[in-house]
């Protein structure tokens, strides 16, 4: 979709607010980029829409002069993962496509790990981070020197770090999972290394909703938690069954157990896009950060989604003003000491090479 030309505008008057501000009143008044504007509609209103397509044609001219691709997060507010996203998924998805990604710069719009991972994974790339402050509870909750602990604790007991963590605890670990991967990594990382115990760091309820999926194996865990998982209740979710009768309900597997297990169905982001896809419920809620129903939503259009309301407010620190800034200034550029990178750049390669 953001391989072809930036569209022109087709009425003069949608430049200007007052025309839009007419647009929005009901005249005839064209909009620019209408073919991303169909995507947002719901979202943006006319009104709106002429001063974020400038800013859309702007990034899209910046990225043809700089090479760049923008990395869009499911979480991602729908003005960015809608419009000047050309790759979008969840932690794995963005981690894979990191690795093959032809482009000489990497803007991440998402949070601060995913940048770190975008340039563990390509050392060689300029990789830009729109707003450095946006980082992640999760993340934040566990430190390097803390599995230096834990390993002292557990001797001989693997370490399987969730992809949401900083390079500095990545380069402790042995192995990196994803929510959507977690399960096959620790069965995989059992057998190779002929052990029932493994440490799962740093989510609490992702490892206590793995541990029901492999009663073979102990999931020793920590108490780091997604702020906006963690609030989600059971009687959440019983009271959107009675609200919306019918509704299929969708959980992410850092939300609490006892919230998944009031679900239909529990799995990452993209597994919650991909049972919408192929299910086609006709009325959904997605249990997780509530940009992901908004983002979903456009392509099944069929489909009625409840949206409870919690959101990031880390993602929602990358604007399409500061992709811009970024892409213009060439800054902040995410750097990582290229010891520690090595010993980080393993643990996710090793995930990559079981997934």
């Amino acid at each position: 979709m953001l391989d072809m030309p930036i569209a022109a505008r087709a009425d003069h008057a949608a430049d200007s607010i007052a025309g839009a501000a007419t647009a929005f009143a009901g005249a005839p008044v064209s909009l620019p980029l209408p073919h991303l504007y169909a995507r947002v509609a719901k979202h943006i209103t006319p009104a709106e829409w002429p001063l974020i397509a400038r800013e859309v044609e702007a990034i899209e001219r910046l990225k043809r002069e700089r090479n760049a691709v923008v990395l869009g997060h499911n979480y991602q507010a729908p003005e960015i993962f809608n419009t000047v996203a050309d790759i979008v998924g969840d932690s794995l998805a963005l981690a894979r496509e990191a690795v093959t990604v032809d482009a000489d710069v990497i803007v991440m719009a998402g949070v601060h790990f995913m940048a770190e991972t975008a340039k563990l994974l390509n050392p060689s790339k300029t990789v830009l981070m729109p707003d450095m402050s946006a980082g992640c509870s999760l993340a934040d909750s566990i430190t390097a020197a803390d599995i230096r602990l834990l390993r002292q604790h557990y001797p001989g007991v693997p370490v399987v770090t969730y992809v949401n963590t900083s390079a500095e605890v990545k380069a402790e670990s042995d192995y990196c999972c994803t929510s959507g991967n977690a399960v096959k990594v620790v069965r995989a990382v059992a057998k190779e290394w002929g052990v029932t115990r493994i440490l799962m760091l740093p989510d609490e309820y992702l490892a206590q909703n793995v541990q029901k999926q492999v009663p073979e194996l102990e999931l020793i865990a920590w108490k780091g938690h997604c702020e906006v998982h963690e609030r989600f209740t059971p009687q959440d979710i019983r009271d959107l069954r009675e609200n919306h009768p019918g509704v299929v309900v969708l959980a992410h597997p850092e939300c609490p157990p006892e919230v998944v297990a009031e679900a239909d169905y529990a799995g990452s982001t993209a597994g919650m896009a991909d049972y919408v896809r192929d299910e086609k419920p006709a009325r959904v809620v997605l249990i997780t950060e509530c940009s992901m129903a908004d983002n979903v939503a456009v392509n099944h259009p069929d489909v009625e989604f409840v949206r409870p309301c919690n959101l990031c407010p880390h993602m929602r620190r990358i604007t399409l003003a500061n992709i811009r800034r970024a892409l213009e200034t060439m800054s902040p550029q995410v750097e990582i000491d290229p010891a520690l990178a090595v010993r980080a750049r393993a643990a996710v390669e090793r995930m990559l090479a079981l997934s």
